[in-house]
This record gives structure tokens, sequence and C-alpha cells, in this order.
């Protein structure tokens, strides 16, 4: 049996960054998962849910509208920054972050503890057309 290292990130004082990857790759099996979960085919819950990836053959989850980020994965619930699925998710949100460690938290942390507002939420890029100015 082998020494677990400690975590340093808490998902739930996060505002869901990873859930706004552009990019949310989903295989087959996810696929499955996600029509037992809605009880539907899964060629139906394939062509609702997912979009073509980089190439034909992958699969990535669609996205909706967010107010921090632009855009979230589609079951992500934008006012409690939770998984509605999470029972069901896919393995890539399943194995993330794959270390002890999670680059966006520590600077969200960062950011919070250098501008006194524990409530803050930072994005690690500007939106396109975003010329809004902190304090604005």
């Amino acid at each position: 049996m082998g020494t677990s290292l400690p975590i340093f990130y808490d998902c739930l004082n996060c505002p869901s960054y990873c859930c706004t990857y552009p990019r949310i790759p989903v295989t087959q099996r996810d696929i499955a998962r996600l029509a037992r979960h809605f009880k539907i085919d899964e060629d139906v819950a394939e062509r609702r849910f997912t979009k073509r990836g980089y190439d034909k053959r992958e699969r990535v989850l669609r996205h909706q509208k967010d107010e921090h980020f632009g855009t979230a994965c589609r079951f992500l619930d934008t006012e409690t920054r939770l998984c509605t699925i999470h029972g069901s998710r896919p393995t890539i949100c399943r194995s993330h972050p794959t270390s002890s460690n999670c680059g966006y938290y520590t600077f969200l942390m960062a950011e919070r503890r250098d501008q006194g507002d524990p409530e803050m939420i930072v994005r690690a890029y500007n939106l396109p057309g975003d010329t809004r100015v902190s304090g604005d």
C-alpha cells in the first residue's frame, strides 16, 4: 500500500475552471454512461451532448455560455459552479487534476490573497473583445 501525497487544492473553492476548457474529450464509454444517466439512446446522447473535436473521430463535450469564462461545459451549473452529472461525468473529468497540484487553483488563491477578496473569480486569459479594466 503506497503513501498518498497531500492535495494542494480544493475543488469546492474553485469556480470550476477546468470545466471551461474548450476541449473536454469524451470516449464511447463516456457517451454510453451519459446515455444511461439520461435514459436515452447512445446515438442521441452523442448528438445532444458532444460535437466533433480536433479530428473527425474525436468527440468533445458541448458548451454553454458562461459569464466568467465565456463558455463552460454544458453540464456545469453556472450558478452553483458544480457539475450536474457528477456521478456520470466523463473519464477526463474523473481524473482531473492529474497531480497533487492544480495550477489554476494556485493562481486563484494567490490572486484572492493579493486582492483581499476571498470570493474573486479570476480568468487566466482575456476574452476576445473584453476591454474592461479592473474596477469597471
